[in-house]
């Protein structure tokens, strides 16, 4: 990896944090997962987007939706990205650029195994002001950067509601 590539994935990372710190609900509700999830659902549907959503809270699943063009496989690789924010309370996004820019194939580590994580993109976290991760907002169907700017595109337009 060149120094130019370690400079532009460290440069994505810092925005990726910056947008973690700044996308921070007031509450995480059934009824505010239902909003970002809708919301997310009739952005794909005008767009025409593949894409499969999973909004968690804790160990439960509060909103799901497969769109036409998405198949199960999209349901694992959202819960499996999911997981990656549950476990590292950052960005899937994030999680899986930090080990690209640092070398480590993140699954390489025995602990990261794959039918349970994956870092790639498009799975955000939630979180709480004055409480922190609570769960998590994921889209699956796209190439991953557009999976994870679908989402903030999406938690921007709820933050600012």
């Amino acid at each position: 990896m060149t120094p130019e590539d370690i400079e532009r994935i460290t440069a994505t990372i810092d925005g990726i944090r910056a947008q973690e710190e700044r996308l921070v609900l007031p509450t995480f509700t059934f009824d505010d997962a239902w909003a970002i999830g809708t919301r997310l659902v009739d952005t794909a549907r005008v767009r025409d987007l593949p894409i499969t959503i999973r909004i968690v809270r804790g160990d439960q699943v509060l909103f799901h939706a497969a769109l036409p063009g998405t198949s199960a496989d999209n349901d694992m690789w959202a819960e499996r990205k999911a997981n990656v924010v549950r476990r590292f309370g950052q960005s899937s996004y994030r999680v899986g650029l930090a080990h690209e820019r640092d070398g480590a194939d993140f699954l390489e580590y025995a602990w990261n195994d794959a039918m349970t994580y994956a870092a790639h993109g498009g799975s955000f976290p939630a979180t709480v002001a004055g409480v922190g991760v609570v769960g998590s907002i994921t889209v699956s169907g796209l190439p991953q950067a557009d999976d994870h700017a679908l989402v903030v595109e999406v938690l921007e337009q709820h933050v600012g509601a």
